[in-house]
């Protein structure tokens, strides 16, 4: 059926079709921290931090960051992590919670809690976790301990506090947790109801409670409370001295019932644990816990006040951490109170803290500016630093082997990602203003970017510095952004004076203006096989400029509408545009006629603001695709805008093929399309309601304007695309959007696409085949399955001696299936030299017959070359070191027996002195023989 439509539609039939859609989110760069907990996994080498809806995990052994695939509905307030780390419950602002597993990255269980979290904590045994929410406590039973249908069952509810808990800690052994308060007070409950701890509230604070921890091996607590005041509590009694209740048995005899003992079956109804405040005098009942306050310390000094934020604290150092409000953390040796040191390491709030197992790294989340920093506390240095942008992201490059990704963000800022790692490798600062473009040149080692501060920059990825600086005789606004082919001219549009400047490379020199827009300037593209400029401006014109003709306008093509994208085919035969009606024109620019149309107005399925007097539906006839570009085959267009849907379209038949939904975070605005009832009001919605606004209430925004007013009480970011790029390996595209820059990957979907398949075509065929040496067939077979263990299985297979001879019995059509699977294969591979000699003889036998398909084959040679470069800068770095090594251990052993030449003269005055002396009959010893003796 797939291949019928295929012959249908006039699509070439080939496998791997149906996944050539099949991308999956794969990553999220950009964005590192964004509130909520932190928190180290088990074995201390990874920190998991949640990126608005999202959780990322950053392994710090490995240096590698990773976005795990699900999602809740609103952001990510807190994290609860199980003992083992193989399970972890999400809740986000609306008390909504997720069970997922860590171990297989997926989602368990949906839970709510209807009303917003303010923390959960799993016990160190693993049994329980505890969730607090307004003044209430919830202890459920751990999933996965038993057998349940609802892996979430209340155990106890526990009422003490008079307003919004802040707080969790649990003691070593799990017997009881403390709970902090905005009420300025601590109350510490038993996990069971023991005989002589059932609930005790601690007091001595005068604002809200940050943190409160048990000392290791006891009940002695630290609460710490938010003007930086430290109170150590001392308890009276140990954990074994914790009694149960003794409850009589069948036959008049008494037992003690085991704390925790029980399944699915047997599990008591939930409980309730309601506390009081009780006198002084009533406290002294024999029998009972009690807690003595032996300590008072102040963190701010005198005249000085500093909010505390944050804090965490690890039992096996003693190490106490407290962040503040100023970007400062201090680092305390307990009980004594000692202070190791102090650092800033921000201007902004510190919001949430961790320590690892070993207690040797800490980690910082400052939610103002994004940044996630682990610092080693020993050696005083960073461990990790990342920030993202400050502000939203604006433009994006691959380079071309898609190794790095360039970012450019309003906050002037030019960011450098890794893609395999998915950390930022540098981060330039020279632009006084907001970035509106970036773009890698033809080598790969030279970001150029355009700022609304009226300079062109280019940065030298081999030193890290700004090297030319472009800028025009008068002051402009630059909003896009051009390079050749060969890098050496660099063209960028002007916003106010609706004008192309034109500059050189080399010599930084301004060499033409162009003018002819009327508009201002919105995009620009290069002809990536000729000498031709295409400018798309708000005039309602695409004008081509003729580089090889002094720019003379060569043509002009009218559009329907302003134009806001333009963007070449690869191989230069196609000119696509977007324009304002939410129309894609796709011109051939030889002929100066239109080959095609798009209507995508329809496509952009915008949600509804909550400031929005008019429907969803309405709304989206004012929508266009802001951003566009070709696939890496040049077969797509890929576009995107003011809407939470990229779509792809097919160019030959200008149908669209599928939408990608980048993001279901209802906490940006614009993602719902009806507004929610229960936020209406007699009056209208309730955002349109502002308390301070008086009677003309709240100020709708101006047509046209894309981050909204920032001074409003309540600001919520608009979900919007702003750069869509393809891969050059063609298997993943990135767009920068309002949560980041996100990542579609083919290389995570696992897909069975099998290709001309038959009865006979299966896996035992093909190791039979194998087995007796038909290694053509074999491949072919396993080719037509196409599952890629069974593949290169069949590789490995083959003998070493016998690839030319393989490789040239091949048929065209799986020599491209072959090679492309190379490409991906090299890069896990350990067998170098095996498949490197498979891609020598593929492109040495067939370079003729695939040089006619290099427009299809572009993206699989493009992974090759990706592949190889890396391995070369790998094997590179290593022969660099080991030739090193040996040229400096050659050096030693020519130095060996060579005598310095102060040596020499402090052995010839020595040699002198006892000669003049004669008191020795012996000769001494020379340096050499001494030296050779002591070896």
């Amino acid at each position: 059926l797939r291949r019928r439509r295929a012959e249908v539609l006039g699509w070439e039939p080939h496998a791997g079709a149906g996944m050539k859609f099949a991308f999956r989110f794969s990553n999220l760069l950009g964005t590192v921290y964004r509130r909520g907990d932190l928190t180290f996994t088990p074995d201390g080498n990874s920190v998991l931090s949640p990126v608005g809806n999202r959780l990322s995990a950053f392994n710090l052994k490995n240096n590698k960051a990773e976005t795990l695939p699900f999602a809740l509905s609103r952001n990510i307030v807190c994290v609860g992590q199980s003992p083992d780390g193989h399970l972890a419950i999400l809740i986000d602002e609306d008390g909504v919670a997720l069970l997922v597993s860590l171990l297989r990255r997926a989602a368990l269980h949906h839970f709510n809690f209807h009303s917003p979290v303010h923390s959960v904590a799993f016990s160190p045994d693993g049994r329980k976790f505890v969730v607090t929410k307004e003044n209430v406590v919830l202890m459920y039973h751990a999933p996965g301990q038993s057998r349940h249908f609802n892996p979430f069952s209340l155990d106890k509810t526990y009422y003490g506090p008079y307003d919004e808990t802040t707080c969790i800690a649990w003691t070593d052994d799990s017997k009881c947790f403390a709970v902090g308060s905005k009420d300025s007070s601590t109350w510490v409950f038993g996990a069971e109801r023991w005989t002589n701890l059932i609930y005790y509230a601690l007091g001595g604070h005068k604002d809200a409670i940050v943190g409160c921890f048990f000392e290791a091996g006891s009940l002695d607590v630290y609460t710490l409370s938010r003007d930086a005041t430290l109170c150590v509590w001392e308890c009276d009694t140990d954990p074994e001295g914790l009694l149960l209740p003794v409850v009589p048995a069948a036959g008049g005899r008494h037992q003690e019932p085991a704390a925790g003992v029980g399944g699915a079956e047997l599990q008591p109804k939930p409980s309730v644990v309601r506390g009081k405040v009780e006198p002084q005098s009533q406290r002294q009942r024999g029998g009972k816990v009690k807690y003595t306050r032996t300590g008072k310390h102040f963190f701010n000094k005198e005249g000085d006040f500093n909010e505390l934020t944050a804090t965490a604290y690890h039992r096996g150092n003693h190490l106490l951490v407290t962040g503040f409000a100023n970007g400062n953390f201090h680092l305390h040796d307990m009980p004594d109170v000692n202070l190791i040191h102090s650092l800033s390491i921000s201007d902004q709030s510190i919001e949430s803290i961790s320590i690892n197992s070993s207690g040797d790294w800490i980690a910082f989340g400052c939610a103002g500016l994004g940044q996630l920093l682990v610092w080693e506390w020993q050696s005083e240095s960073y461990v990790m630093k990342q920030q993202g942008h400050f502000n939203n992201m604006v433009a994006l490059s691959y380079s071309p082997d898609a190794q790095y990704i360039v970012t450019g963000g309003d906050d002037g800022k030019v960011k450098v990602w890794n893609t395999s790692s998915g950390l930022c490798t540098v981060t330039f600062t020279d632009h006084s203003s907001g970035v509106s473009a970036v773009t890698f040149n033809a080598t790969g080692y030279v970001v150029v970017s355009a700022s609304l501060d009226g300079t062109v920059r280019a940065f030298d990825l081999h030193r890290y510095r700004n090297f030319r600086t472009f800028t025009s005789p008068r002051l402009a606004q630059f909003s896009c952004l051009a390079l050749d082919t060969s890098g050496e001219i660099v063209c960028a549009g002007s916003r106010d004076s609706f004008q192309v400047f034109v500059w050189s490379m080399q010599s930084g020199r301004l060499l033409d203006v162009l003018d002819g827009h009327e508009g201002p300037v919105s995009g620009l593209s290069f002809s990536p096989t000729q000498g031709l400029l295409a400018s798309a401006s708000w005039d309602k014109t695409v004008k081509l400029w003729d580089m090889q003709d002094s720019w003379k306008t060569k043509e002009t093509l009218r559009l329907s509408a302003d134009g806001l994208a333009v963007s070449f085919r690869p191989d230069g035969g196609e000119l696509a545009v977007a324009t304002l009606d939410g129309h894609i024109t796709l011109w051939d620019h030889a002929r100066a006629t239109q080959t095609g149309s798009i209507e995508g107005q329809h496509d952009l399925h915008g949600g509804r603001k909550e400031l929005d007097k008019v429907t969803a539906r309405h709304s989206a006839k004012s929508r266009a695709y802001s951003t566009l570009c070709y696939s890496a085959d040049g077969g797509w267009v890929l576009a995107g805008g003011q809407s939470r849907y990229v779509c792809i379209y097919n160019v030959k038949e200008q149908i669209l093929v599928k939408s990608f939904e980048i993001s279901c975070n209802l906490s940006l605005d614009a993602m719902e399309e009806f507004l929610d009832r229960r936020k209406m009001t007699e009056f209208g919605s309730v955002a349109l309601i502002d308390e301070g606004a008086g009677e003309e209430g709240v100020a709708l925004p101006l047509p046209g304007v894309k981050k909204g007013d920032m001074s409003l009480r309540h600001f919520k970011p608009e979900i919007r695309v702003t750069c869509l790029r393809f891969s050059p390996t063609g298997r993943s595209w990135a767009a920068t959007t309002t949560e980041g820059l996100l990542i579609f990957s083919l290389d995570g979907a696992v897909v069975f696409d099998p290709y001309d398949l038959d009865e006979e075509v299966t896996p035992v065929s093909v190791r039979r085949a194998l087995r007796r040496g038909e290694f053509t067939v074999a491949i072919v077979m396993a080719f037509r399955l196409n599952e890629d263990n069974l593949t290169l299985e069949v590789l490995e297979g083959v003998p070493h001696t016998d690839i030319g001879l393989v490789c040239s019995t091949l048929p065209p059509l799986y020599v491209e299936k072959l090679l492309g699977f190379m490409a991906v294969t090299l890069e896990t591979s350990r067998h170098l030299e095996f498949f490197l000699s498979w891609a020598e003889q593929l492109l040495s036998l067939h370079g003729h017959t695939l040089k006619a398909r290099s427009v299809e084959l572009l993206p699989a040679i493009q992974s090759l070359q990706r592949s190889i470069q890396r391995h070369y800068d790998t094997v590179s770095k290593l022969c660099e070191w080991n030739c090193y090594n040996m040229r400096y251990t050659l050096a030693l052993a020519q130095q060996r027996g060579l005598k310095r030449p102060a040596e020499t003269e402090m052995e010839t005055d020595t040699e002198a002195e006892t000669g003049s002396n004669g008191d020795s009959d012996t000769p001494n010893a020379s340096d050499d023989q001494l030296m050779e003796a002591s070896d």
